[in-house]
């Protein structure tokens, strides 16, 4: 069952016990702007991260915080999604046709 969290060590200690890295969609990123976040799995199976480029978690979660983000998460495995902080508190009523950020 996925969980959702906004908290930073929470986030940080999951990607990384899983092998996951702060990232950036790479078309998106520049010295000004960090762009759209993900977290990356390079060394997972059937990855597919060549439009990603690795940033710093502080990076990750000024961003993160900024576009006020949640990260959806199974804790046995590495389905992750990043949706909005109101989209995760309807969900979490029980909502769980809410609209996913895009």
């Amino acid at each position: 069952m996925a969980e959702t969290t906004t908290d930073h060590d929470t986030i940080r200690t999951w990607a990384e016990s899983k092998g996951g890295k702060p990232a950036a969609v790479d078309r998106t990123h520049s010295d000004k702007d960090v762009g759209l976040i993900r977290i990356m799995f390079p060394d997972a199976p059937n990855s597919h991260h060549d439009n990603l480029v690795e940033i710093s978690w502080e990076e990750f979660f000024e961003e993160f915080d900024a576009k006020d983000l949640a990260l959806l998460f199974d804790e046995k495995s590495l389905f992750n999604k990043l949706v909005g902080r109101d989209t995760a508190e309807k969900r979490e009523h029980g909502d769980h046709a809410a609209a996913r950020h895009k």
